[in-house]
């Protein structure tokens, strides 16, 4: 799935500034939720566009997880 930023975000990514904000243990949380919030709703919502949502979490979650240690 391709994610694009919209126009009115004016170039700035809200991860990019939630990573450089937030805690760690912040920024893990809100990946882990949003992965959760996706995976959860799937069947009833958007079906497989969810499940790539949550996919793509769960590998920021993963990502970010690989780089702490």
């Amino acid at each position: 799935m391709e994610f694009t930023t919209p126009a009115h975000y004016n170039g700035i990514q809200p991860l990019d500034v939630m990573k450089a904000n937030f805690t760690d243990e912040q920024y893990e949380g809100f990946l882990a939720g949003n992965a959760l919030k996706y995976i959860m709703r799937y069947s009833k919502k958007n079906g497989l566009e969810d499940i790539e949502k949550g996919m793509h979490y769960c590998k920021l979650l993963y990502e970010f997880k690989k780089e702490k240690n």
